[in-house]
């Protein structure tokens, strides 16, 4: 085992390696620091907005409206979901608001939501939106997946409620939890931080790309993207490593 990992480890490590070299070879060819800088002055860069407060301030504010979004999302779709899954007349009375959502471009609910809401929540809302019916989706269906014969021995035995969700639906459940964690997380931060560049709030990531676009920084804006990619490549590795621990059973 130790051994697929330090290999996969090195394949992974060859990639990014790969990766930096098309870019230092790109840069070269380009050459000119205002369109596309190499790698080495990108890190500069990067070490330079490190060492600002601001960058950790509106780091922390973008976490948070991730997190606001994705609380909001998480709670409304267990109030949903899991009657969805359990009943199909509630299913079917929620559907078209599900597929509304999901069909609706995000540019178009961006730009009402920057005339409904202040320009702080508007991310926060984006994010709810795109991870709502994602998470919504995974929980009826992990619902829906339950082993009926283990419902029909429960009636037998007369298996208390509680038991019942505890025993039966969580452990059916998790895989599909995780798994829609996984999408929703990931596409939920990259919509917080679009929802931060169309609206502009003070502070957030995609505040300092907007400004760092509008006076062609480019390594400024390159550094705020690996930042972003960064913190999403831990949140997806959060989750698995999560995953991991918990679906013992598995």
């Amino acid at each position: 085992m130790k051994l697929s990992f330090s290999k996969n480890s090195w394949f992974g490590l060859a990639g990014v390696l790969l990766l930096i070299l098309i870019w230092e070879i790109s840069a070269r060819a380009v050459g000119s620091r205002n369109i596309l800088p190499c790698p080495g002055f990108t890190f500069k860069t990067l070490l330079g907005l490190i060492s600002e407060a601001l960058f950790y301030k509106s780091l922390f504010i973008t976490l948070l409206r991730g997190l606001l979004g994705f609380v909001l999302a998480f709670i409304f779709s267990l109030i949903i979901g899991i009657p969805s899954g359990l009943n199909k007349k509630v299913e079917s009375f929620f559907s078209p608001f599900l597929v509304t959502i999901r069909s609706t471009p995000v540019i178009s609910i961006i730009l009402l939501a920057i005339i409904w809401l202040r320009v702080e929540n508007v991310p926060v809302f984006i994010g709810f939106l795109t991870m709502f019916p994602i998470l919504t989706t995974s929980l009826s269906a992990g619902i829906k997946e339950v082993d009926r014969g283990l419902l029909e021995m429960s009636k037998i035995y007369r298996v208390k409620t509680w038991r019942l969700f505890s025993d039966i639906y969580i452990p059916s459940l998790f895989p599909f939890l995780f798994s829609g964690l996984l999408t929703a997380v990931g596409f939920g931060w990259r919509a917080v931080i679009i929802g931060e560049v169309l609206s502009q709030p003070k502070y957030g990531i995609g505040s300092m790309m907007q400004d760092a676009q509008s006076y062609l920084l480019v390594a400024e804006l390159i550094s705020w993207t690996l930042v972003a990619v960064l913190i999403g490549y831990i949140f997806e590795k959060s989750i698995s490593l999560i995953e991991k621990r918990i679906i013992v059973w598995k």
